[in-house]
């Protein structure tokens, strides 16, 4: 590691596979809502966006809808249409130009989608239970429904829609991609016994529930390098059932160690998103879960929420994470590294544009001095 930042290994240069990144502060994920037309595209405002964050070591796209029936949150963007393809160009052309490196983030909501999202259909998942959550549709927050068990020729499509999106990510320029496969959403569903009751090869022990997961996974590989693919990961605790219980941690131990053995480009590592006091997770909290974790994943570990600059810090230099992630922190602080260079304050985001429409609250948040590009890292 280069020692010419003193007490800031975030600002030391670093490597993704062949992708060569200036610092160790990622954007992490950030749905935003801003693809709010018809064919669900990028447009000028998410370049400018994007670019304006560019002095990340790696950006990681919003949450990006691998297929119509994978959309499960109102106004955000796909890869499934030529139209969404030129769009993403647009976003990435303006983050190289920048100086920037990107991946956009693969997403299936499966049963956190709503009717309302899909021209009245039931969504899909891995059994008929409904995940007692609340789907963001355009006319507002919903409780989501009994979803339908997914067949194999479903579970067939599925994998291959997340081969055509990644297929697409690379003719839309990006510099790889990454699988969302924790949190609520369609991968989380399979792995989760509380919301998997198949009785077939998808279900039952956590070899069967991993295996839509690796079958994507896969998939993935035959169109996009190994080393260009990332996954997001992790034991959560949530609502309903997805409440951590004693499955929860073996699981993700199992998939984890396996992720290990497969060249990837990082597992981006969610740390507690919930008090787990009391939980089957409880011995997670705080740094427990990159603690536990770090020895299951050799490869490159970016770690993610609640993170701050000294936090950051701390994580890189005792060796449990390689990157990390800041997410909110992003929104308000388009030129963030270059804040902790600086050791600035940060600016707060304003929670009441943080998911709306048009620019503000998303692109009209000034850097730290205006002589600063907008590329300083």
């Amino acid at each position: 590691m280069s020692d010419t930042v003193p007490g800031q290994p975030l600002l030391t240069p670093a490597r993704l596979g062949d992708l060569a990144l200036p610092n160790r502060i990622v954007m992490a994920p950030l749905t935003r809502m801003r693809a709010d037309n018809p064919a669900q595209a990028p447009t000028p405002l998410h370049a400018r966006y994007y670019a304006q964050r560019a002095g990340a070591g790696l950006i990681i796209t919003e949450d990006t809808a691998v297929s119509p029936q994978a959309v499960g949150w109102a106004d955000t963007p796909g890869l499934w249409s030529t139209e969404q393809v030129r769009g993403w160009r647009t976003v990435t052309d303006a983050v190289h130009e920048a100086g920037g490196r990107i991946v956009a983030q693969l997403w299936h909501t499966g049963s956190l989608s709503h009717p309302d999202l899909l021209g009245g259909a039931t969504p899909l998942s891995a059994s008929a239970v409904d995940p007692r959550q609340l789907s963001v549709t355009a006319t507002g927050r919903k409780p989501t429904v009994v979803p339908r068990a997914m067949s194999r020729a479903d579970i067939r499509q599925v994998v291959a829609d997340y081969a055509t999106a990644a297929r697409n990510a690379t003719r839309a320029g990006f510099d790889g991609v990454q699988i969302q496969a924790n949190y609520v959403y369609l991968i989380a569903q399979f792995l989760n016994s509380a919301t998997n009751l198949r009785t077939d090869e998808y279900g039952g022990s956590v070899e069967n529930r991993a295996r839509l997961l690796f079958e994507i996974l896969d998939s993935v590989s035959e169109v996009v390098d190994a080393s260009r693919i990332g996954v997001k990961a992790g034991p959560m605790h949530e609502s309903g059932p997805f409440a951590a219980h004693q499955d929860t941690l073996p699981t993700w131990e199992y998939v984890i160690s396996r992720l290990a053995g497969h060249g990837l480009s990082h597992l981006l590592l969610m740390g507690a998103t919930h008090d787990l006091t009391g939980t089957a997770l409880e011995e997670l909290a705080g740094d427990g879960m990159f603690r536990h974790f770090r020895p299951l994943y050799p490869g490159t570990l970016i770690a993610n929420v609640d993170m701050d600059r000294e936090r950051g810090n701390r994580l890189i230099a005792e060796g449990l994470a390689d990157l990390v992630a800041y997410g909110r922190p992003f929104i308000a602080n388009p030129d963030l590294p270059a804040r902790f260079a600086a050791g600035a304050p940060l600016a707060e985001p304003d929670w009441n544009t943080v998911y709306a429409a048009g620019p503000a609250g998303y692109t009209d948040y000034p850097p730290l001095l205006p002589a600063l590009s907008t590329t300083a890292s």
